[in-house]
């Protein structure tokens, strides 16, 4: 089934790049690119998506087009291997996906609970040294690693109140079906469904879930509030969109226009995790007007119950990552 996506995905676009080479000549060479998600057109990522587009479009170099909420696949690993396939699409997927599909370990730590807390954090990472090796890793692989975008601080949403990490002892919680996720849960005692987005909902209306684990834009734009009455503020992860897109597509480029194209995808970065940041509050307004019950927890607790995690070097990050990251974003 897998495979048949992948097949379809790549028909698809393969199609738009032909049908945009066949067009090379009247539309003066332009570079053909799809920006190609899984969030709705009104969440914060998907509307960036389309600034960059059409900024790129502006320049009179680009072909840029769009498509988001799953036009091309709902499944994020499929379309970044669809790129590095040599597709030319720019997918956001997240740290922590790069680092399973990709096996490059030390990636999680941009995800990892508790480790990066505060979003201006994600200006000065293309910058790093760590970041830089990051990229050459991935695109060894046939992927090129542009920037991290901040998409909202990842908290649960349950059908029973949450106070305490003893509270999801046993609750079956819609978590990230990877590494990160996997042992957030072993630590917090809850059990992690790595299902796919879409069958949240119906999973907690029908009461096979308890509940998820989520930025508020998504929940809110799920209406989650209708299914669950109770938010915890755990603030675990600092969700971040890492765009990657074709080394093929990417190398195919002038110098010129490559420096063009990422300067543009990382100032939209920090100009829309700065605008994420800022809906956010409107988006917990809205909840608590649909009856949902907001819960500040004590973090420390939730920081204490995860040390382990890293004592025990579960995510087997490098010796010393922590501190070489931090000193790196100074």
């Amino acid at each position: 089934m897998k495979k048949t996506v992948l097949y379809s995905i790549g028909a698809a676009i393969l199609c738009g790049v032909l049908f945009s080479s066949c067009t090379k000549k009247a539309s003066d060479a332009k570079i053909p690119v799809t920006f190609a998600g899984t969030e709705a057109a009104t969440t914060g990522q998907s509307r960036m998506m389309q600034a960059v587009a059409d900024k790129l479009n502006e320049t009179g170099r680009f072909n840029a087009t769009v498509q988001v909420a799953g036009a091309l696949s709902g499944d994020t690993d499929a379309l970044v291997t669809q790129a590095k396939l040599g597709i030319s699409l720019v997918v956001p997927s997240d740290p922590g996906r790069l680092a399973s599909q990709f096996k490059i370990p030390d990636l999680n730590i941009l995800m990892a609970p508790y480790i990066l807390t505060d979003p201006a954090a994600l200006k000065k990472l293309p910058d790093t040294a760590l970041f830089k090796e990051w990229q050459a890793e991935l695109e060894k692989q046939g992927i090129v690693y542009i920037t991290n975008m901040y998409n909202g601080f990842r908290c649960f949403y349950t059908t029973t109140p949450v106070k305490h990490v003893s509270d999801l002892s046993g609750l079956r919680i819609r978590g990230f079906g990877n590494s990160i996720g996997n042992n957030l849960a072993r630590y917090l005692g809850f059990a992690n469904i790595g299902i796919s987005w879409g069958e949240v909902f119906p999973g907690i209306q029908s009461k096979t879930l308890d509940g998820c684990e989520v930025q508020v834009a998504t929940a809110d734009g799920a209406r989650l509030y209708e299914v669950v009455k109770n938010l915890a503020m755990t603030k675990h992860y600092m969700l971040q969109s890492a765009f990657v897109c074709s080394s093929a597509f990417y190398n195919s480029m002038s110098p010129a226009d490559r420096e063009l194209f990422t300067k543009i995808m990382r100032d939209a970065a920090v100009e829309y995790g700065e605008i994420i940041a800022g809906e956010e509050k409107g988006f917990y307004d809205n909840m608590r007007k649909n009856g949902v019950t907001i819960t500040d927890v004590d973090i420390a607790e939730f920081q204490k119950a995860i040390e382990p995690l890293y004592t025990n070097n579960d995510l087997g990050f490098s010796a010393g990552l922590k501190d070489r990251l931090f000193s790196e974003l100074k």
